[in-house]
């Protein structure tokens, strides 16, 4: 049986998010169960980009301070990092705040900006990956996500987070090489067999909905939730805003893996009840991941049916990001006019590779993602 912990939460007061993260841990076991005081452990919160805590997009330091103190005072050695889209790790710890909070507790940046290569022999579907140095020179993982919308995987969860364990650029390369959503989510799920993060703390009290994981909405879901099986939080999540964890390929491929349980009767909540934070108004695309193979004929009938990012004009402030983050070459989004100044970047379509980089890492949510008529006409996830 997987243990589910969920606790109220209404604001990020610290003390207030402190009471709930120390009752929440020793709801589950307790600091000790996770780690010991001769350990190097590794706090890994969602730092998505350089952007204020009020956007949203990123763990809010109130909750990393909160989750850092309870280890700290359990003895344990900790270390913080992660590798952002676009930014330089201390450029986003300093902007989202977790600088500040790792700074008043002593607790040093790892290094996520090198890395080495290292082979994993139980990969499904990736049997090697580069890590952040500083994921290497740990002992033990601390995930703490953002509860969040994503284009890709209809949600950014604990599975998701390892990814940002991949230093820099690397990642777009990943987007390049495993395209189809369903390869993407057994690659990330390979990752968290490789790293297996002891516990997960997630940071549920202002969610992001829409357009995640980083152009969505602020969302009040008051919630804190810990677990050690993290597909069983992200199940739970799911059931909070009403979407069926089936329709989520992190999930079924890390049930298959050993990951943990998304089966109801096998998840055990403690601390408040499920049904007190279910959200139906929760904005999030509530379909099942289809496959997508973007090569030779394959790629036209995927174009067709696969849903398609396009720019707001209207919003595009004309930065940039996009262009850099596309991770095709040729790239398929592009200054195609030779004009940066006066008009938006532009698709080339049979180009694209439906990653969704572009659509996640714009600063200006001025990127959107379209469900094309005839897969609108042909499926229909109501019936």
């Amino acid at each position: 049986m997987s243990i589910v912990v969920l606790m109220r939460c209404e604001s990020y007061d610290y003390n207030t998010v402190k009471s709930a993260v120390k009752k929440g841990i020793e709801l589950i076991g307790g600091p000790l169960k996770f780690a010991s005081p001769q350990e190097k452990i590794l706090l890994k919160p969602n730092l998505l980009s350089a952007d204020s805590p009020e956007r949203c997009s990123t763990t809010h330091p109130s909750v990393f301070k909160a989750v850092a103190e309870v280890f700290m005072e359990a003895g344990i050695n900790l270390t913080y990092g992660d590798s952002p889209g676009i930014h330089k790790p201390q450029t986003a710890a300093h902007k989202t705040g977790l600088e500040q909070a790792a700074n008043e507790l002593g607790i040093s940046l790892a290094d996520f900006t090198g890395g080495k290569e290292i082979f994993f022999e139980m990969g499904i579907q990736n049997k090697k990956f580069t890590l952040a140095n500083g994921v290497l020179e740990s002992d033990g993982i601390i995930s703490i996500p953002k509860l969040k919308t994503h284009g890709l995987t209809r949600i950014t969860g604990c599975i998701k987070n390892q990814f940002g364990c991949i230093p820099g650029a690397l990642k777009g390369e990943f987007h390049a090489r495993i395209p189809d959503a369903i390869d993407f989510s057994k690659m990330l799920v390979d990752l968290n067999a490789c790293l297996k993060p002891r516990l997960f703390v997630m940071d549920g009290i202002m969610a992001m909905e829409g357009n995640g994981p980083r152009g969505g909405t602020p969302k009040n879901m008051n919630v804190i939730l810990l677990s050690s099986d993290p597909i069983a939080l992200d199940a739970t999540v799911c059931r909070m805003v009403e979407l069926n964890p089936e329709f989520v390929p992190t999930i079924v491929f890390g049930k298959e893996a050993g990951l943990g349980t998304y089966i109801e009767d096998e998840i055990e909540i403690l601390g408040e009840s499920l049904d007190s934070f279910k959200d139906s108004s929760f904005d999030v695309r509530r379909a099942p991941v289809r496959p997508f193979k973007a090569k030779d004929a394959i790629q036209f009938l995927g174009n067709t049916l696969v849903p398609k990012p396009y720019i707001e004009e209207a919003k595009c402030k004309k930065c940039g990001v996009c262009v850099k983050m596309c991770p095709v070459s040729p790239k398929a989004l592009d200054w195609h006019n030779g004009n940066k100044k006066e008009v938006p970047p532009s698709y080339i379509y049979k180009r694209c590779i439906r990653c969704y980089c572009c659509q996640e890492i714009c600063p200006e949510s001025a990127i959107k993602l379209k469900v094309p008529f005839i897969r609108k006409f042909i499926y229909n996830p109501l019936k």
